[in-house]
């Protein structure tokens, strides 16, 4: 479907008669003005208990993309000292906070056009819903179907959606012929000086970043002093390896950041969960890749709290935040003028990275 075109036009086009359509709502509207603090559930399911204890009564379950207030956190005294000791006061009794997303709500507007070559976007809202439209089928939920808040995409058009209301055309920047849509109410548009260059200034052989594995640290250097760090989470090793299975513990050694990507869709790119990847995680944030295999980098995660404890199949999971200020820091630098699909991604020999295992 072409992007860019009027309400009109896309009404005459595509025949749409909404009553004649099974439109799954997207997320239910909630008031913009302060909400407090808001999770989501980004398991399958995770126990609601009696006190802030594993040994606690199971009271209940909030369920995946569940949307829970959280009313106080609390680190108990009694829990052990290699658990992440966060855990929430919720209605009605106590989360951990291993397997939530903190998330936020605010509305967008919309705008008229989009370049072709695209914007970078991001979702403000705990989850939106993504549709696909084919010609004679209409309008469908598209098999990745949701979209996380904070995930990054890349909008490539503006399109009246299946509730005659403005939505963005997303491409997905492994397949050019992959395009979904999504409210566009639901969707920032991020503006370029958000991922311009931090300190370019200070010569790129001048930058480091080491991770400690024994502590689930980064640390990020100039001149060999600190200037950033953050916990993370590394890779679990695999307790066994079969023959050509990539290995999932976070390699160790000296490397280079040597691809650069604002929005990664990892694992299965159709979102079918029977997939041979295991796992579909579309607009992977802030991706700075530098392992030798495998595909291992830095990257936002919207799939899990835990940092400071191993989470991953080899990344280095990050805070969104905390991914892209290094991706803005790292070399190589991204550019903030897009022209063509081929600039979503940069490559080059970039800032040293080291992963210590504390072995020596």
């Amino acid at each position: 479907m072409k992007g860019n075109i009027s309400r009109r036009e896309f009404l005459k086009l595509s025949g749409l008669v909404m009553g004649g359509i099974p439109f799954i709502p997207v997320f239910p509207p909630l008031y913009e003005e302060d909400q407090g603090m808001l999770v989501r559930v980004a398991t399958k399911e995770i126990d609601l208990r009696s006190r802030p204890n594993d040994e606690a009564p199971i009271i209940g379950k909030r369920l995946r993309d569940q949307v829970v207030h959280v009313y106080e956190e609390l680190h108990p005294a009694d829990a052990p000292a290699f658990y992440n000791t966060l855990w929430y006061r919720v209605w009605g009794g106590y989360i951990h906070s291993a397997h939530v997303q903190t998330v936020g709500m605010r509305f967008n507007q919309p705008v008229e056009s989009i370049p072709e070559a695209g914007r970078l976007c991001e979702v403000t809202v705990p989850y939106t819903i993504a549709y696909q439209f084919k010609p004679g089928e209409g309008w469908f939920p598209w098999k990745g179907s949701r979209l996380y808040y904070g995930t990054t995409h890349w909008a490539t058009g503006v399109t009246a959606g299946p509730d005659g209301e403005p939505w963005y055309q997303i491409t997905s920047e492994i397949d050019a012929y992959l395009i979904y849509y999504a409210p566009a109410v639901h969707i920032r548009l991020i503006p370029e000086d958000e991922f311009s260059p931090l300190s370019p200034n200070v010569p790129p052989e001048k930058k480091k970043i080491e991770i400690h594995l024994p502590t689930q640290t980064l640390t990020a250097l100039e001149y060999g002093k600190p200037v950033f760090s953050t916990k993370i989470s590394s890779g679990i090793p695999n307790p066994r390896l079969d023959p050509g299975e990539i290995p999932t513990a976070t390699p160790k050694g000296k490397f280079n950041i040597y691809s650069k990507m604002p929005n990664k869709h990892m694992g299965s790119v159709t979102g079918n969960p029977d997939a041979k990847a295991g796992f579909s995680l579309p607009g992977v944030p802030w991706t700075s890749f530098f392992g030798p295999v495998g595909g291992v980098a830095f990257h936002g995660t919207y799939w899990h709290t835990n940092f400071g404890l191993q989470m991953s199949h080899g990344c280095i999971n990050m805070r969104n935040e905390d991914a892209k200020w290094l991706f803005r820091w790292s070399t190589p630098v991204f550019k903030t003028k897009i022209e063509s699909h081929a600039d979503w991604e940069v490559t080059g020999f970039g800032t040293t990275v080291y992963v210590d295992d504390g072995k020596g």
